[in-house]
C-alpha cells in the first residue's frame, strides 16, 4: 500500500466533517476541522463549555494563532513535544476555539500526527476516549472505543500514557507562567527554558 493513502483517507474524512483518531507521543487523540468542533464534542460526550486545543504541525503555525509573548522564545525549543500552551489568541485564531480570548496550542512529536497536521492545517484535538473514561494508549484501545470514523496507525503505535503538560502564559505585563496540568514534560525543564526571559512557573499542586 502506498504510505500516503491512509493520510489521504483521513483528510477526506476531515473534509467531510468526520472524526479521525491518531497516535501521539502522549495518548491517542481525536481530530476534526475547526468547523466540526460541535460534532467532536457530541461524539465524545464532552461538555461544550470545556476548552478544546488546536494541534499544529510545527511551531511557526502555532505562533500564528497566538499573540506574541516573550515566553515563546524559550518554549519553542521544547516543541514538538508533550506540552500544551494556553495563550492569548491572535486575531487569526477562529473565535469558536477561543471564546474567552485564550487558546490551547499543541505541537505533537509523533511523525504520523505531524503528517496529518501538515496535510490538513491546524486541527481541533482532544484525547481519544469517551468523556470520563481513560484515554486510549494502544491502537487496540483506540479501536475499541469506536469514536473515530478513520483510525490512523497500527498495533506498534503505543503512547506513553502520560498526557501533555499544560501551562498558561501570563499577560504581557505578568511574569508567572501557571501550570494547569503536570504531565509528560517535567516542570523543571519548562522553568529552565523560560527563566532567561524573566518568567517563572507557579508552583503546581500535583507532583512535579
Amino acid at each position: 500500500m502506498n504510505p500516503i493513502e491512509p493520510i489521504q483517507q483521513a483528510s477526506e474524512c476531515l473534509r467531510a466533517g468526520g472524526v479521525v483518531g491518531y497516535p501521539t507521543e502522549t495518548v491517542w487523540g481525536l481530530a476534526v476541522r475547526p468547523e466540526a468542533l460541535r460534532h467532536l464534542q457530541e461524539r465524545k460526550g464532552r461538555d461544550s463549555a470545556k476548552a478544546m486545543q488546536l494541534s499544529c504541525a510545527d511551531v511557526p503555525t502555532a505562533l500564528r494563532l497566538a499573540e506574541a509573548h516573550r515566553a515563546w522564545v524559550g518554549l519553542r525549543v521544547l516543541l514538538p513535544g508533550p506540552l500544551t500552551v494556553v495563550a492569548r489568541a491572535a486575531p487569526t485564531c477562529p473565535k469558536t476555539l477561543a471564546p474567552d480570548g485564550w487558546v490551547g496550542l499543541r505541537v505533537p512529536a509523533h511523525p504520523l500526527a505531524q503528517e496529518l497536521l501538515r496535510a490538513n492545517g491546524p486541527l481541533v484535538t482532544t484525547s481519544l476516549n469517551p468523556a470520563g473514561a481513560p484515554p486510549a494508549v494502544t491502537w487496540a484501545e483506540a479501536q475499541a472505543y469506536q469514536l473515530a470514523d478513520v483510525l490512523l496507525g497500527g498495533s506498534a503505535d503505543t503512547a506513553s500514557g502520560q498526557a501533555s503538560t499544560v501551562i498558561r502564559l501570563p499577560d504581557l505585563s505578568g511574569d508567572t507562567v501557571e501550570v494547569l496540568r503536570v504531565g509528560a514534560l517535567p516542570t523543571a525543564i519548562i522553568a529552565q527554558a523560560i527563566a532567561p526571559f524573566g518568567l517563572h512557573l507557579a508552583t503546581p499542586t500535583g507532583p512535579a
